[in-house]
């Protein structure tokens, strides 16, 4: 599909086609809402079902039977009616809610009387010492890899953190005929402490036996060994990783280093459209300020998903249903009769909720891999260390959009995604004061990079009257 056969204007925007985007969008067109869905990938799915519609992966038992739920939603989404555009980067969304899209190097500005954010999450940032050697990756792009090209890791495979998706994938690599050497396991004991007082409500949940499960699968195969230091080595390439583990300091040949310690919210497009974001000291995030119809501060744009708060992937396509459901009582009161009861869906959401606060406080991440120390790299776009911000910080910065005239953290193609959580926490941590205090990177479209020939390919009119209206 070419940019110049969208319309100029629908009733809804969706940006993201993972579960809450395509939950959303298939009971909006289905009430009868001109519906667009933009994704800019090759398929529909987002992370957590990643190339739902085309993985060459095709044992079920590999992915799991979570994954192919996947292929629900999108078969929903196809029948709808929803005009689904993959390979669509949003760039732009202001809070008139004007969207601007590039599709296969043209760009188009599209009107949207509703707009729901469904990006997601990203991994949160692993700033270790080495983390920018060749070899050494996040989890969740392994994880890609495995779903969209059937790849599993070759050599010596270390996986290293915490979270769901460490365990998750390291049974997914096994399934498929692969080898894990050890899981390197960064949770702080001192999390137990904490999650013990939702642990009624984690046993009652879905989370428990699939989790039980998932562990035992994984640790009859791998030896797990929990540490408190990381860090890789090599020159040209990863060569080992260094560890603290009991008995002191250990070393271990490795070709390839997984890191995760989490997700975190996609907020990005959300804070450049105005919408107001606050700290969430649980999760060590910021994310968006909702209400029960996961509307924000800015008229007529919601955010669904895992980009409103970590829930994961079903309670992401309930979210995404009372969001559309919320569209259309707004825009088309007379079809309201032809969607759920809202509140049913709430009470799904609910139970998908369920155990949440359990797993959030358990894999809190250490202090120590948020908040590094020395030449580490921090800004992997700038090449910026924690010294270099810590030290800046000492001099007086305040927050991270003074730093970026400092240093240029977060100013880079990435537009802080790998970089933002780090250098707030490092700010907060130099001046003895919060993240919420301390703030987040400022942004401003374009959102990701495009180039200026995509820009000039704006039609004429939307261009001028974009000008006109700024």
């Amino acid at each position: 599909m070419n940019a110049s056969d969208l319309a100029s204007s629908y009733d809804l925007v969706v940006i993201g086609g993972g579960p809450a985007g395509l939950a959303a969008a298939a009971l909006a067109a289905r009430a009868g809402l001109t519906t667009v869905l933009f994704d800019e990938n090759p398929g529909v799915g987002g992370q957590i079902y990643r190339a739902i519609t085309f993985s060459p992966v095709k044992d079920r038992t590999i992915l799991g039977e979570d994954y192919w739920v996947g292929a629900e939603l999108a078969a929903e989404a196809k029948a709808s009616g929803a005009l689904i555009v993959n390979g669509a980067m949003v760039w732009s969304l202001d809070p008139t809610r004007m969207v601007g899209v590039s599709i296969a190097g043209q760009a188009r500005l599209i009107e949207a009387k509703r707009v729901i954010i469904a990006t997601g999450s990203l991994e949160r940032p692993f700033p270790i010492p080495g983390w920018t050697l060749p070899g050494v990756m996040s989890a969740g792009g392994a994880q890609t890899a495995l779903k969209a090209q059937g790849l599993v890791p070759s050599g010596r495979t270390v996986l290293a953190g915490g979270g769901p998706l460490l365990w998750l994938l390291a049974a997914q690599i096994l399934r498929a005929g692969g080898k894990l050497d050890a899981i390197l396991d960064t949770t702080p004991r001192g999390n137990w402490l904490r999650a013990l007082a939702h642990l009624p409500d984690f046993v009652l949940s879905p989370y428990f036996s699939k989790g039980l499960k998932l562990l035992r699968e994984v640790r009859a195969k791998v030896r797990v060994i929990r540490i408190d230091r990381l860090e890789a080595v090599g020159d040209d390439k990863l060569r080992e990783v260094v560890f603290g583990a009991a008995g002191g300091e250990r070393r271990m040949p490795a070709d390839l280093l997984l890191l995760h310690q989490g997700v975190v919210p996609n907020v990005n497009l959300a804070l450049a459209a105005g919408v107001a974001h606050a700290w969430n000291e649980r999760q060590l995030c910021f994310e968006p300020v909702l209400d029960e119809d996961f509307n924000s501060s800015v008229a007529g744009i919601a955010v669904a998903g895992d980009g409103a708060g970590i829930a994961g992937g079903t309670a992401a396509a309930e979210r995404g249903r009372i969001v559309a459901i919320a569209a259309v009582r707004a825009l088309k009161p007379e079809a309201s009769a032809s969607v759920p009861d809202v509140q049913i869906v709430r009470q799904k959401l609910q139970r998908e909720s369920m155990g949440r606060a359990f797993l959030d406080w358990l894999n809190r991440p250490a202090d120590a891999f948020r908040k590094p120390e020395g030449d580490t790299i921090v800004c992997r776009c700038e090449e910026v260390t924690a010294k270099q911000v810590r030290d800046t910080a000492d001099l007086g910065c305040e927050g991270p959009n003074q730093m970026k005239a400092f240093l240029r953290c977060g100013m880079g193609p990435c537009q802080g995604r790998l970089c933002g959580l780090t250098v707030t926490e490092l700010i907060a941590a130099q001046r003895g004061t919060t993240p919420a205090e301390v703030g987040y990177y400022r942004l401003r479209p374009p959102v990701k990079p495009i180039t200026l020939s995509e820009l000039a390919s704006l039609p004429i009119a939307e261009a001028e009257r974009k000008a006109v209206e700024r």
